[in-house]
């Protein structure tokens, strides 16, 4: 009797741990896949970076970008949601940039400094909101997996906007970082000419194992195959299903990968690895002691030192596949 009393407390809580991790489970994949459950402020929260300082050179470059023409533009994703963006154009419109945020966050929010570099570069402007963020529809983070199909959407928008000769650069911000990155493993446009990452992770799955050992000091199990497993279910991925760390191997445009060393939400570390994979030609910048999504704000100067460089390195690169290059040797114009 006494052994079978023990057996039942044991199996019961054994159930209770079952329940609980279930439980808590369920409540994780709530409050970090679901619109209106995951909270900008909670995010940046955990990224630990204080925007305050910047406040002032923020609402500048914000009140200058008002300033510019810009309209309001929107598409329909493949799995029928109405996405939203604005568009600034910009001269003849033979050069543009999409520009992809962050987690939680809207396309008129994270790049707002940056844009101010490419309308002075004369690069049309395109902001959009991800799908489940700002203005956009739908109910579940697509944590670039989703965004990157997203992503081919906005490009043929873009194409037909601007023609079929305008030359397409694609800049997005951690979240919008990844996404990038993960589509640079799509047969991408020939428009597009180039990549700039700033501060991607490599998968959901394992940007998540990250914060619940850092922050939470939790284990990966069962939250994270349990949240994989509800995500295939209710959004259609799996957390893991699409790695910028792979995907990145087959990009065949180049890429510029950029980094804070102090950032503890999404590691360096992510960003190396990323970069030992890349199959295209790659550039790397960590701006030392900058946080997450702060190098910009960090070190403006080397930033733009770097982003000039590599759209350089783009033009050069075009002109010689185009063999349209002014031959200085020869005195040819």
């Amino acid at each position: 009797m006494k052994k079978r009393k023990l057996a039942a407390l044991a199996v019961g809580a054994a159930g209770a741990a079952a329940a609980a991790g279930v439980g808590e489970s369920v409540y994780f994949y709530r409050r970090t896949m679901k619109r209106n459950h995951a909270k900008t402020d909670r995010t940046m929260k955990m990224a630990g970076t204080d925007w305050t300082q910047y406040a002032d050179f923020i609402a500048e470059r914000k009140a200058y970008l008002l300033q510019q023409p810009n309209e309001e533009v929107s598409i329909e994703s493949k799995d029928g949601l109405k996405l939203h963006g604005r568009y600034f154009p910009q001269g003849e419109e033979k050069k543009a940039v999409i520009c992809f945020h962050g987690y939680t966050s809207d396309g008129m929010k994270d790049n707002l400094a940056i844009s101010n570099y490419y309308l002075r570069k004369g690069y049309g402007l395109l902001l959009v909101d991800a799908r489940a963020h700002g203005e956009s529809e739908g109910e579940y983070i697509g944590f670039g997996c989703l965004d990157r199909e997203d992503a081919l959407r906005w490009l043929d928008w873009l194409i037909g906007r601007c023609g079929e000769d305008v030359e397409i650069l694609m800049h997005g911000t951690s979240m919008g970082g990844s996404t990038v990155l993960m589509a640079s493993g799509l047969e991408l446009p020939k428009q597009v000419k180039g990549i700039v990452s700033d501060c991607g992770f490599t998968s959901p799955k394992e940007v998540f194992t990250h914060v619940l050992h850092s922050m939470y000091h939790l284990p990966a199990f069962p939250v994270i195959p349990a949240a994989d497993a509800m995500n295939r279910r209710l959004a259609g991925y799996g957390m893991d299903e699409c790695n910028a760390a792979r995907e990145v191997q087959k990009a065949k445009v180049p890429i510029l990968l950029i980094h804070g060393s102090a950032d503890t939400f999404v590691p360096a570390f992510m960003c190396e690895e990323i970069y030992r994979n890349i199959a295209s030609p790659k550039r790397m910048l960590i701006i030392e002691g900058a946080a997450h999504a702060e190098s910009y704000y960090k070190d403006t100067a080397k930033y733009e030192q770097a982003l000039d460089e590599f759209l350089e390195s783009l033009n050069q690169s075009n002109c010689k596949s185009e063999n349209n290059c002014k031959n200085e040797n020869k005195g040819e114009s």
